[in-house]
């Protein structure tokens, strides 16, 4: 695999996603997976952009005609990466990075063993309880509800094969850029690859 696969996981609450947005934002070449969903949307969220929204019937139909490279019930609700999208992307040498929890992490990394893990910590469980009450979407008890489940989410750290602590946001955007980086200059750097991640150079030039 001359492309790069990413998986960067958290437990609910510790800024995986504005850390991945950062990292698009400002890294080229970076495709990000959409998820499949059975979660109703937030007011800011449209479908095809934060996730694909589905019912119930509908994952279970690409579930079962197995559609999906992983997939994973969290939190009472379905989601699953499209196989299919993956497989495409890394075939045409495009580094993809998917935002999933650690139940879809271990069913990647089966079929994709050089898949590259990477865990984003809060600082304290006190600043994730402050995180989860600030966004003001949830009950008192579903936090409470989320905080245990975290603390079971982050006793799998030791699977991946990065961790960033999440204290300050540009520093922790900059370590995980700094991962993209390092894993692309780690890969066998073969005309293959080269000719992949450059094609349009290599047009020009050759």
């Amino acid at each position: 695999m001359s492309a790069c696969l990413f998986i960067v996981t958290a437990a609910s609450g510790a800024g995986k996603t504005t850390l991945v947005r950062g990292l698009l934002a400002q890294e080229a070449g970076v495709a990000l997976s959409i998820s499949h969903t059975t979660r109703p949307p937030r007011p800011s969220e449209a479908d095809g952009r934060e996730y694909h929204f589905v019912d119930t019937e509908r994952f279970h139909a690409l579930m079962t005609a197995g559609e999906f490279l992983e997939h994973a019930l969290v939190h009472g609700n379905h989601y699953g990466t499209s196989r299919r999208w993956i497989e495409a992307r890394l075939a045409a040498g495009e580094d993809v990075l998917l935002e999933i929890d650690w139940q879809g992490a271990q069913q990647v990394r089966r079929v994709f063993s050089e898949a590259i893990g990477i865990f984003i910590l809060p600082p304290s469980l006190e600043a994730l309880a402050q995180r989860l009450a600030g966004r003001g979407m949830d009950s008192a008890e579903v936090i409470a509800r989320r905080l245990a489940a975290a603390r079971a989410e982050m006793r799998h750290v030791h699977d991946f094969h990065y961790v960033i602590i999440n204290d300050d946001l540009q520093i922790a955007v900059q370590d995980l850029a700094r991962i993209v980086r390092a894993s692309r200059l780690a890969r066998p750097l073969t005309l293959a690859s080269q000719r992949a991640r450059h094609a349009a150079l290599f047009a020009e030039l050759t």
